[in-house]
């Protein structure tokens, strides 16, 4: 992951319409065959008239990174970084995802989608060992990656650190931890919440920095969920809290 920034390169509709919206896109390719299509006019003209270029080929997988682009691939000027003190003052209480050694680029972009749908408006992520914000994340994102700031990182535990430092407490998700996600009241609070990477989980050193190691309860023979089902779960359940919490104190103030 480059220091300069992310999302250089887009494609797919959902993902390329979303960098259109944000005028980012500075090169459209569009495959021949769909350049007729009525969403895709849409993008063409939306570019043109921000001052980007079109380009029209034969077909857009001969420059695409993902196997199904949809006919659109878009080169863009990057998202910026942000900083863990800018992710922390986003919201009140704060409310921030770290991922921990993630690999996948889909589920990293499912993570993105699921954070921003849920209202949690920051991501931590590290350059290394870690997938990257690459065309499959934002695709996988489908668009989500527009509207999340995302802070990297050299290391996760140091990030921890820090978040604690800043008032933050630290919540890492382990099948293994002797709390359980579900009514964690300390949700409500300003909060980091930790996923860790597939079939790994929680690198040691993380595992040893988070406040709190909380569990997803299950039922049945499975052991475990992916990491991007299970970052979902817990943003969720993080505005589910919030919610009630906010309720609560509705009703009590009428």
């Amino acid at each position: 992951m480059g220091r300069a920034g992310f999302g250089h390169r887009v494609e797919g509709l959902h993902a390329v319409a979303e960098a259109v919206s944000s005028s980012r896109v500075r090169t459209l390719y569009v495959e021949r065959g769909r350049a007729d299509r009525h969403e895709v006019v849409g993008l063409i003209e939306d570019v043109e008239n921000a001052g980007g270029v079109v380009r029209t080929v034969d077909d857009v997988r001969t420059i695409a990174e993902t196997t199904a682009p949809q006919g659109v691939v878009a080169d863009c000027e990057p998202i910026r970084y942000s900083t863990l003190e800018r992710l922390v003052e986003m919201t009140v209480p704060a409310a921030v995802l770290v991922v921990d050694r993630l690999q996948d680029p889909h589920n990293l972009g499912a993570v993105a989608r699921s954070a921003v749908a849920a209202g949690v408006p920051g991501l931590v992520v590290s350059d290394r060992r870690a997938a990257p914000l690459s065309a499959a994340a934002f695709k996988a994102a489908a668009g989500a990656l527009e509207h999340l700031a995302v802070a990297v990182v050299g290391s996760i535990a140091d990030a921890l650190s820090r978040l604690s430092g800043l008032g933050l407490w630290t919540v890492g998700l382990e099948g293994a931890g002797d709390r359980s996600l579900f009514g964690l009241e300390l949700l409500a609070e300003p909060v980091a919440l930790v996923v860790g990477g597939e079939g790994r989980g929680l690198s040691r050193l993380v595992g040893e920095r988070v406040d709190v190691r909380a569990h997803i309860p299950m039922s049945g023979p499975v052991e475990s969920l992916n990491a991007s089902v299970a970052a979902a779960l817990a943003v969720f359940e993080l505005a589910r809290v919030r919610d009630s919490q906010g309720s609560r104190r509705g009703d009590s103030n009428p």
